[in-house]
């Protein structure tokens, strides 16, 4: 089928960007979006021209990195998908396609597609762990019973890969999704309840650092999460950062 493209390009964070029209002959409904992209770029360098350059990794929809902004939603038009698992098939023959990066103050664009996502490390760095020092003989984590129902609230959480489509979906773009899934999974189990205090407090200071916006409860950063993290967790982390609040 035959594609049009409209891709953000932009030399590098100083540069100002723009939209550039492409077109792609012959693209198969079986190749994912990544493969799409490295057809253009095959085609581009054949030309002598510039590539597109575009993040990814796994390709498998573990990591997160293949993060971009198609026909303004977070990852394409699929639900519960990164960009690596969006198939050519769900377009048609003859669409227009536009391609652009995450759009966010905190997510600035370093080259054309690729944004600096390093935000979420620094609130990962500022409490997402558990640092307890322990002596003598521990007992093993493993051997401390836990409700299943919890634990599996825990894991949910734990899913989150920390992509950005959350921040990318919000209209004020919040970080709250991401940064309450990374509190979740620790606040829900003993071993994350000794630091759990210093951990929200921590961690939503950086977040609001970091420059994103406050949540307003629109939903929209469930709807475009690729793991489906639940809004529960952004209840649950206003819950420990008031009870921290209060007891601090």
């Amino acid at each position: 089928m035959k594609i049009y493209l409209k891709i953000w390009r932009q030399k590098d964070a100083s540069s100002k960007g723009k939209i550039v029209d492409y077109t792609l002959n012959n693209v198969e409904s079986d190749m994912s979006f990544l493969e799409m992209l490295d057809v253009l770029n095959e085609d581009l360098v054949a030309k002598g021209e510039e590539p597109v350059e575009f993040d990814h990794d796994c390709r498998e929809g573990i990591c997160g990195t293949c993060s971009l902004m198609i026909n303004g939603q977070p990852h394409g038009p699929d639900r519960l998908i990164t960009v690596c698992q969006l198939h050519m098939r769900s377009f048609n023959d003859g669409d227009t396609i536009v391609i652009e990066p995450f759009r966010a103050k905190a997510f600035p664009v370093i080259k054309d597609l690729i944004v600096d996502r390093t935000a979420f490390d620094r609130i990962q760095q500022a409490g997402g762990y558990i640092s307890v020092n322990t002596s003598g003989n521990p007992v093993d984590a493993n051997a401390i019973p836990i409700e299943k129902h919890v634990a599996d609230k825990a894991m949910d959480a734990a899913t989150c890969i920390g992509c950005g489509a959350c921040v990318a979906a919000c209209k004020n773009a919040s970080a709250m999704l991401f940064t309450s899934a990374k509190v979740s999974q620790f606040a829900l189990l003993p071993q994350g309840r000794v630091e759990a205090a210093e951990r929200v407090q921590n961690m939503v200071r950086q977040m609001d650092l970091e420059g994103f916006g406050n949540c307003t409860n629109t939903g929209a950063c469930e709807v475009e999460c690729p793991k489906g993290i639940s809004l529960e967790n952004i209840a649950r982390m206003n819950r420990e950062y008031l009870s921290a609040s209060v007891e601090g």
